[in-house]
């Protein structure tokens, strides 16, 4: 499910381009929705097969899925009030929550380190992707004309360094690789460094009678926080100074504020075999990492409300983690304008999301149609991120003991793609393909670009009508400004508004001229 641009999302309801009937089974590798999220649709048109996943992925779907039914159904229900009243007729949801939990059904779980008989010709095997609960790198064996070839998919790999969770599983072969790139050109803060950074950013906060707001990842990185704010005190140990800062944070409330994330940590501590063994340690000694004295849970709107109308010094995890959807956006808008208040983003926030445009340094945003003028301290911690960086992605890929003779790298931004295949070829001598949307390969020795299929052929087209939507909406918002600054500025020069107004006509005129 693609999340971000609203250029982008409108592809969600496009139809699949392939035939529904021909897949005679699905795995997935883990539960985050823009992996797991269009499962509800593909049941919607005719998938009754098995959906092969870990159990803990298998527990997540059942509390993510009709989430995000929720969502789509409240997201369409205000978009049909706009059409509404423009003489428009409704637009269904792309699946409503009913309709997600209908499509549990086919989930088949699996564990990890097994191997599974899919039919004489066809195995799996499930291992720790180290990337959230449940994550998983697929191995694939495939029998043809009487050769075995072996696939590995990774799904997201995890950062090496991760709270909660082990390092990801090295594969010791593959005849083919298809890897995750989304930290391609980058290299997160190393652990012992981003539990300092933490203790700072907070604290400070904290001491100025400010709030912490972080915009968290209901499923994952939410838990990786708290087991951070838990083990605070086991990293510095008697150090003064430490100790007053770590007392500023246990003495403040830390709320959890999303009904999914709560669900979700219930989901963590039930599957706690998971965790890294330094962990299930501290579970065993009666050291829960995922409760303390100072955690509260907000499960209604009520209580969420309630905490934008307190000016107590806390900390609020909330959802969405991009900044698109749910509480958070709430958070932000009585919390961004104020100098005291602190936004802290602790994962990828993807291009066109709310969350980017904060990140690189928007100095105003629009949340519920209301201009925000953002004058909080804004902190990016990079090394929460569930993603290996570059040297991980490159250590899994040296990691190998037989080496693949080819690799793909997929789910990353094109500048990150190109710089990782730069690497791995100059330090591997491994060929290195980024495939397109709808591009199909043969997997011979040297895999061949199979011709396009007639449903991807104006696929390109497709693509371009949406670059023309995304760049008509940045105009719309670089308009607004230019209206803000004629209404607002009245030391604005006569001649610098005289050659505006030359250079908008100019525009009105070729905008006219296209339109005819």
């Amino acid at each position: 499910m693609y999340q971000g641009k609203v250029t982008q999302e409108l592809e969600n309801s496009d139809p699949f381009l392939f035939d529904i009937s021909s897949i005679d089974f699905m795995v997935l590798t883990h539960a985050h929705i823009d992996h797991a999220g269009r499962i509800p649709k593909l049941c919607n048109e005719g998938y009754q097969n098995p959906i092969y996943a870990h159990k803990a992925t298998c527990d997540l779907c059942q509390i993510m899925l009709p989430d995000s039914g929720h969502i789509q159904e409240v997201e369409i229900e205000w978009k049909n009030r706009k059409r509404m009243r423009e003489g428009k007729e409704d637009l269904p949801p792309l699946y409503t929550a009913e309709e997600a939990y209908a499509c549990l059904q086919y989930f088949v779980p699996v564990e990890y380190d097994k191997i599974i008989e899919i039919d004489e010709n066809i195995s799996l095997r499930f291992n720790d992707a180290g990337h959230m609960l449940g994550s998983s790198i697929i191995e694939i064996w495939a029998k043809e004309d009487g050769k075995t070839t072996k696939a590995v998919f990774t799904g997201d790999l995890g950062n090496n360094d991760l709270p909660l969770l082990g390092a990801p599983t090295m594969i010791e072969n593959a005849d083919y690789l298809i890897m995750e790139s989304t930290y391609g050109n980058r290299l997160h803060v190393r652990n012992e460094e981003k539990a300092k950074l933490f203790l700072d950013i907070v604290s400070e906060t904290l001491d100025h009678g400010g709030t912490v707001v972080i915009p968290s990842f209901a499923v994952g990185r939410t838990q990786e926080i708290l087991y951070e704010i838990d083990k605070l005190k086991d990293e510095y140990g008697q150090d003064e100074v430490f100790y007053k800062k770590y007392k500023t944070i246990m003495n403040s409330p830390v709320y959890v504020d999303s009904p999914l994330a709560i669900s979700a940590t219930e989901i963590f501590q039930k599957n706690m075999d998971l965790f890294d063994d330094e962990i299930k340690e501290k579970i065993k000694s009666g050291d829960n990492p995922l409760d303390f004295p100072g955690l509260r849970f907000t499960r209604t709107a009520d209580e969420s409300k309630e905490l934008n109308e307190s000016n107590e010094p806390c900390i609020i995890l909330s959802a969405s983690g991009m900044c698109e959807v749910g509480r958070i956006k709430h958070h932000l808008k009585h919390n961004l304008w104020n100098p005291k208040s602190t936004i802290l983003f602790v994962g990828y926030q993807a291009p066109g999301t709310l969350g980017r445009s904060i990140v690189e340094g928007a100095e105003k945003v629009k949340i519920f149609g209301e201009e925000i003028a953002v004058n909080a301290r804004i902190e990016y911690i990079e090394g929460y991120s569930g993603h290996a960086d570059q040297e991980w992605l490159l250590n899994f890929v040296y990691s190998f003991i037989q080496k693949p003779k080819h690799i793909f790298l997929v789910h990353g931004e094109l500048e990150g793609q190109e710089e990782l295949k730069q690497k791995i070829e100059e330090n591997t001598a491994i060929p290195v393909t980024i495939p397109s949307f709808g591009e199909a390969y043969e997997l011979t020795e040297v895999p061949q670009l199979l011709e396009r299929e007639e449903k991807f052929v104006n696929y390109d087209q497709v693509f371009l009508r949406l670059d023309v939507l995304d760049r008509i909406e940045k105009m719309k918002d670089q308009m607004e400004d230019i209206e803000n600054v004629v209404k607002e500025d009245i030391n604005t020069n006569d001649v610098d508004v005289i050659h505006l107004n030359h250079r908008i006509r100019e525009i009105q005129e070729q905008i006219e001229k296209l339109m005819k």
